[in-house]
């Protein structure tokens, strides 16, 4: 199995890519989303850890941003708790998906946490800044503090770049995103 991760900013459009890519995706993002939902054991570690913050189930986003915004080791005490969470969803999504040819890994800190192989395929999605900013102040709940704390935890673009086997500039045109993937393809298989 190739173990394919997507790199990139917060608003490149990685979860844009590795959709386009055709193959299984683990997106941290969306399994983080449906912890807070659905995991009453992970509910239970928050509030034993920022009972301030997060006491009702299921936890609200809203509580998040608070904890995050309130303090900056709270951002670390909630991403140690929801990491280790996301290293066994995303355990079951490789062991589920074990005869694939790829599975794509769309996790936002996946360098930062040490989440990939020495194996995997890393994939950096460049796009342009001004591109990056247009799309963020679209989205439905878009707070610039709670950008820029996530902005200070992540490496830098140029190192991230710099680990990648291959860079995709993402002009959020699909003709292009998909030509693109299809060299990535060729090549590795």
């Amino acid at each position: 199995m190739i173990r394919i991760g997507i790199l990139g900013d917060i608003g490149s459009g990685k979860s844009y890519v590795a959709n386009n890519f055709g193959y299984p995706v683990f997106n941290a993002d969306f399994e983080v989303s449906k912890i807070y939902k659905k995991d009453k054991k992970i509910f239970i570690k928050l509030n034993r850890e920022l009972p301030e913050y997060v006491h009702s189930f299921p936890i609200n986003k809203i509580q998040i941003t608070r904890a995050i915004l309130s303090n900056e080791s709270n951002l670390k005490k909630i991403i140690k708790i929801v990491h280790e969470e996301i290293r066994k969803k995303m355990k079951f999504f490789l062991n589920k998906n074990k005869n694939q040819k790829i599975v794509i890994l769309d996790i936002p800190l996946l360098l930062e946490n040490k989440i990939n192989n020495k194996k995997d395929i890393l994939v950096f999605v460049d796009s342009k800044k001004k591109d990056i900013e247009k799309r963020l102040k679209k989205r439905k709940n878009f707070n610039r503090e709670l950008f820029n704390k996530f902005r200070k935890i992540q490496f830098k673009s140029d190192y991230k770049k710099k680990k990648s086997h291959f860079i995709i500039k993402n002009n959020f045109t699909k003709k292009y995103v998909n030509e693109n993937i299809k060299k990535i393809l060729m090549e590795i298989l």
